[in-house]
């Protein structure tokens, strides 16, 4: 248990899963489209002998002609903030947070 987060519907959290079934439903209303979820990010490149690090997105989705990566987020930890500049600095994307 992270954060004292409880694991509901395959989700890390009882918030992440509510917000999956508001965006399900906004699908289906046709005010978002191509909803993906767990969509992984390169932030840091191999070099070396050190791994890639990644950045996982909660939701991925279009809102009209924009491309929206959202994390449902609890607490803003300081390993995430730093996730969140390096995803603007290397991808040019700016993560919204609900």
């Amino acid at each position: 248990m992270k954060y004292r987060n409880v694991k509901t519907g395959g989700f890390d959290s009882k918030k992440e899963a509510k917000r999956h079934g508001e965006l399900v439903l906004m699908e289906k209303l046709g005010l978002i489209r191509e909803l993906e979820t767990q969509v992984r990010y390169e932030i840091v490149p191999k070099v070396a002998k050190n791994r890639p690090a990644h950045y996982i997105a909660d939701f991925v989705y279009w809102e009209g002609d924009q491309h929206v990566v959202e994390d449902c987020k609890g607490f803003r930890t300081p390993e995430y903030k730093l996730k969140k500049k390096l995803m603007l600095w290397r991808h040019g994307i700016e993560i919204r947070e609900t």
